[in-house]
């Protein structure tokens, strides 16, 4: 079982506190699309002003995509905030695989729109909203998290049609579609819909010295200002996890647990290795005992 496998396997898995060994206010490396812990990294960087260069110039359709753990969530909630509430309405569905005749409901949701009646219906209710919005200098978004999950093709055609939406040569909605790399493949088959996305990004995994940058800023995020993970340590992540933000996040979490139950005061790279050894033993075995 490979370390990426074993890390899906336990991320609902709680280990026991060690944030007061540690000296920290919260647990660092949480698995959790919170832009407290947003590392300005370039990749990231990259990626965040792709989206807010698309969404601030209306473009239509944006798409974000990257591996399974690459931190898009995280990227794309970071976006939503940096969006002023005055001058944006922004909507995120972060379920797709909602059934079809639902979907439209769905975003008329999350917009604050009664979900309800015929699909006319709703169309007509989106319809008057995004006019609402624009008369009065506000633009709206709509964010599909997961959007490679979406099961039917009909479903992005509903996406497509959302694009109609516009008035003076203007899109009234720009929709931001997230998902995994074979997101790109599904809407490259649908070519009305692939015409339309005007902005698109593809992110990266970390490098070593991002890697390195990435733990240290998430350290410094809950009150750490002290090297705790030596240089080899964060070598032996890096190599460990080849920069998937996820898997970085659960091996340094394992590790500081670890590290506080042996009573050290720092990580070194036998450590990181140990534990990503027990990571994948313990899911090989067990679909729980994280910390066998």
């Amino acid at each position: 079982m490979s370390l990426e496998n074993a890390a899906c396997e336990m991320s609902g898995i709680q280990s026991s506190s060690y944030e007061p060994y540690w000296g920290f206010r919260r647990r660092p490396f949480e698995n959790v699309p919170d832009p407290t812990f947003y590392v300005p990294s370039v990749k990231h960087e990259a990626a965040m002003a792709c989206m807010l260069y698309g969404i601030q110039a209306r473009k239509g359709i944006v798409m974000l995509t990257g591996e399974i753990g690459s931190g898009k969530t995280l990227i794309s909630r970071a976006v939503i905030l940096k969006l002023p509430r005055a001058q944006y309405e922004v909507g995120l569905v972060s379920n797709p695989t909602i059934p079809g005749n639902e979907f439209l409901g769905e975003i008329l949701f999350q917009l604050g729109l009664d979900p309800g009646g015929t699909r006319g219906e709703q169309l007509r209710r989106l319809n008057d909203q995004l006019l609402a919005n624009y008369h009065q200098g506000i633009d709206t978004v709509v964010v599909v998290d997961e959007a490679q999950a979406i099961e039917h093709d009909r479903l992005f055609e509903e996406l497509r049609l959302l694009s109609n939406f516009q008035l003076n040569d203007r899109f009234l909605i720009t929709l931001v579609l997230v998902g995994q790399p074979e997101l790109r493949d599904r809407i490259a088959q649908i070519p009305q819909l692939a015409q339309r996305v005007a902005v698109c990004h593809h992110l990266e995994r970390f490098d070593r010295a991002e890697t390195k940058a990435y733990i240290m800023a998430r350290l410094a995020a809950v009150g750490c200002t002290l090297p705790i993970f030596s240089s080899p340590a964060i070598s032996g992540v890096f190599q460990q996890t080849g920069g998937v933000c996820r898997l970085i996040n659960s091996l340094c979490d394992l590790c500081l647990y670890h590290g506080s139950v042996a009573g050290v005061h720092r990580v070194s790279r036998t450590l990181v290795e140990r534990v990503a050894g027990r990571m994948v033993r313990a899911c090989a075995t067990s679909r729980v005992g994280a910390c066998a």
